[in-house]
């Protein structure tokens, strides 16, 4: 594969706003990104992207905008392609049209998750919902139109900017319910990989300055279930409160997710790269920057 390992001159992070996209530009902040977001570019705008470039000239998009509210994309499926692929398209190929790198984020929700270990770059997927869908069509869609791109897959992030589909992450639901003397109520049988946004933009970092192009999964070491993560966020507060686990059955959900989505960091690893801390030192060090009120501007 080609080499990106260039330090790039001008690099553009497209929904800054969100949680990753704030730690991105930290991570890069040396090589002086700029940050844009919704308001400032909107993925589903032909005429807003080609702006966008001609007007700041990266020489490296990385994309962190996406429709991903689970259940509401199984509501909108139309919606969610529109974004998650054609958008997301749209923007490699106006990056490729410009000889720039293209860089994206995509999910653990493209696999089944019958596997029953975790999932590596080179397993098939297999989507069984519209997000999943929505996000496989658009890594097929970038791997078709850029040749030059980058294609990042993570799981259950969380970081100190809350989710803007929801206002809070979930490690903030869990502790918030359990400062209200409530007892929290969480899935025991869905396996994922917690990931702190601070470490997959370091991890990031990494590759866009040192690897090559293709496709990556980067997520915290390790894995467990919801109801584990949970009860990790409380010990870590030091918070002695009982957490009600259910089955994803009981829950009544009615979107289908994957039972065990779980990722290797195996490309990492094979190029050399450090693999991020595992997700226990990941939910101690975001609950402890909770705690101390460590300002976004700070980390």
């Amino acid at each position: 594969m080609a080499s990106s390992s260039a330090r790039f001159a001008r690099i553009m992070v497209v929904g800054a706003g969100g949680q990753l996209g704030t730690d991105l530009l930290q991570a890069l902040a040396d090589w002086n990104p700029v940050g844009l977001t919704h308001a400032e570019i909107s993925i589903e705008d032909p005429r807003s992207v080609r702006a966008a470039l001609d007007v700041h000239r990266p020489d490296l998009v990385i994309n962190t905008a996406a429709f991903h509210n689970v259940p509401v994309c199984e509501h909108e499926p139309m919606r969610a392609l529109e974004i998650n692929a054609v958008g997301v398209g749209a923007l490699a190929r106006a990056c490729a049209e410009r000889d720039c790198v293209f860089a994206t984020f995509s999910t653990d929700y493209v696999f089944d998750g019958l596997k029953g270990a975790p999932y590596i770059e080179d397993d098939k997927p297999r989507p069984i919902n519209a997000y999943g869908l929505s996000k496989l069509a658009g890594e097929l869609i970038v791997q078709s139109v850029a040749p030059q791109h980058l294609i990042f897959r993570t799981s259950g992030l969380f970081g100190r900017v809350g989710s803007k589909s929801k206002g809070y992450t979930f490690i903030d639901r869990i502790l918030q319910t359990a400062t209200a003397a409530e007892v929290p109520t969480v899935v025991n049988d869905m396996t994922f990989s917690p990931s702190y946004t601070r470490d997959v933009a370091a991890a990031v970092r990494d590759v866009v300055q040192h690897g090559d192009f293709g496709l990556y999964h980067i997520v915290n070491a390790g894995s467990c279930t919801w109801y584990e993560f949970a009860l990790e966020a409380l010990r870590q507060a030091g918070l002695r409160t009982e957490v009600r686990a259910i089955s994803t059955a009981d829950w009544g959900a009615d979107v289908r997710r994957p039972p065990n989505s779980s990722l290797a960091n195996q490309r990492l690893r094979t190029c050399g790269f450090a693999e991020p801390p595992e997700w226990r030192s990941a939910v101690a060090r975001y609950v402890a920057e909770r705690a101390s009120g460590v300002s976004l501007a700070q980390h």
